[in-house]
């Protein structure tokens, strides 16, 4: 195998020579064989990465502390990157120590050698284009990582409002097509009072556009960036036009709209906006599934259970039980909500344990973020596809248990009055009688009354009778 030599702080070692990456991300393979889980796993922080460096490099370049040919080599070699290019190059563990430094120098090393070949020169000519002179110039990890990581999570977070939206629609669409379809309505398992299945799919709806717009309150949060802080905050090695310039390049490369923070040494320590994104997503994990909760209540059985709808059979469900069929892509997202609720934790404690100036712990809230935001996203699809859009309603049996329900008696309490409800309640119970022939049988309502009280459209809306 060919090599080259390269050096560090540490001493000299071999680097294969056709890595685009140097000695400092050789380090921290060595160093990190933690989750054997590739930076590469999440593309859009190594677009992120790429995007930052890109928006330094021209604002360096307008200060004129980067000359044509240098800022032109890294600005090309990110484009190429941002496209999907060299993602392979970018293998550090993503669990690692140093607040995310293994990153940036893996992120370093691959522009720098990248530029290189541009400018024709072989990978690991630093005297070139040196990966910390030129390429992380006007910067430190503190600055670059956590403003890569909100770059990512802004693409992430687009990328599961759209799925969000899919599964958004699936449930407004079952909503329409069972929006006359009576049912009982159940609280605390036992029955309530009359709705329409529509009613209970529109809601599931309701609550997904809801979560949406939390999700963009929540990546409002994290337009405030602390680029130009440098290592602590305070723009050490920085020109003092550096961090408004890097902001606009970052926003003209990205279509954020970012904002610089306004004090950049409570920035650079603060994870408050990762704590509030993961309280949204953990909320999102809550939501979806409590309707899965729902899915597989209200599909249970077939012959035993609830058995209101049917979910799309999609596999055979057991290895001992001939004719079986599992509800297992409700049961898919409710262990991804498990993970995230799992992963709200990790991000609250490494957010805790952040000292002084700086979190060191960025990067497994960026780790479990990533995780969440991605599993979230191929959940709402995975759900969309598999079984909502499949879902079917057994009209009949509704209808079955709507007339044997003795919740409908609801409706006639501001007609016949609670006592009188009771004691029709009751009755129905004990005889197996319906609502309406004890009703009918007591004198309390003619039929003419009855049936105009139990319509659909008076079930299932506001409406006051005069006694």
């Amino acid at each position: 195998m060919k090599i080259r030599l390269e050096h560090d702080l540490l001493g000299e070692r071999e680097v294969p020579a056709d890595v685009y990456y140097g000695v400092h991300t050789l380090r921290a393979l060595e160093n990190f064989p933690i989750s054997k889980i590739p930076i590469h796993t999440y593309p859009n922080l190594i677009k992120a990465l790429a995007c930052v460096k890109q928006a330094c490099a021209l604002a360096n370049h307008e200060l004129g502390l980067l000359e044509d040919a240098k800022s032109g080599a890294i600005v090309t070699a990110c484009k190429e990157i941002s496209m999907g290019n060299l993602h392979e190059q970018f293998v550090v563990d993503v669990i690692q120590g140093g607040a995310g430094t293994s990153t940036n120098m893996n992120a370093n090393e691959v522009i720098a050698n990248r530029g290189l070949e541009l400018l024709g020169f072989e990978r690991g000519a630093y005297k070139k284009l040196h990966p910390l002179e030129d390429v992380n110039m006007s910067q430190s990890t503190n600055d670059v990582y956590p403003t890569a990581v909100k770059t990512a999570l802004h693409f992430y977070i687009d990328e599961l409002i759209q799925a969000m939206e899919v599964l958004r629609l699936a449930f407004a669409e079952k909503a329409l097509e069972f929006k006359d379809i009576l049912k009982m309505g159940r609280t605390q398992l036992q029955d309530a009072v009359p709705m329409t299945l529509g009613q209970e799919f529109s809601a599931y709806a309701v609550m997904l556009e809801e979560d949406q717009q939390r999700l963009r309150e929540g990546a409002l949060l994290i337009q405030e960036m602390n680029l130009g802080a440098t290592a602590i905050g305070t723009g050490i090695n920085a020109h003092p036009d550096y961090a408004n310039l890097a902001r606009k390049y970052l926003s003209q490369v990205t279509g954020i709209e970012y904002i610089t923070a306004g004090n950049l040494v409570e920035a650079t320590q603060d994870v408050g906006a990762f704590v509030q994104l993961s309280g949204v997503l953990k909320r999102v994990a809550v939501k979806l599934s409590k309707i899965c909760n729902d899915l597989r209540l209200l599909s249970s059985g077939p012959r035993t259970g609830l058995n209101e709808i049917n979910l799309p059979a999609v596999q055979a469900g057991s290895s001992i039980m001939p004719g079986k069929v599992n509800p297992v892509i409700p049961e898919v997202v409710n262990q991804i909500a498990f993970l995230v609720i799992g992963n709200d934790v990790t991000v609250s404690f490494a957010a805790e344990s952040g000292q002084l100036q700086l979190n060191a712990f960025e990067p497994i809230i960026a780790h479990s973020l990533f995780d969440s935001l991605i599993y979230l996203k191929n959940g709402c699809l995975t759900l969309t596809e598999k079984c909502v859009r499949g879902i079917t309603a057994n009209k009949e049996h509704l209808a079955e248990m709507l007339n044997k329900s003795i919740g409908i008696v609801t409706a006639l309490n501001p007609i016949i009055g609670y006592e009188n409800a009771s004691a029709v309640a009751k009755e129905a119970y004990e005889t197996g009688k319906g609502v309406a022939e004890v009703v009918l049988e007591k004198g309390l309502l003619s039929k003419e009354q009855l049936d105009d009280i139990l319509r659909p459209e008076v079930l299932t809306q506001p409406r006051w009778f005069e006694k």
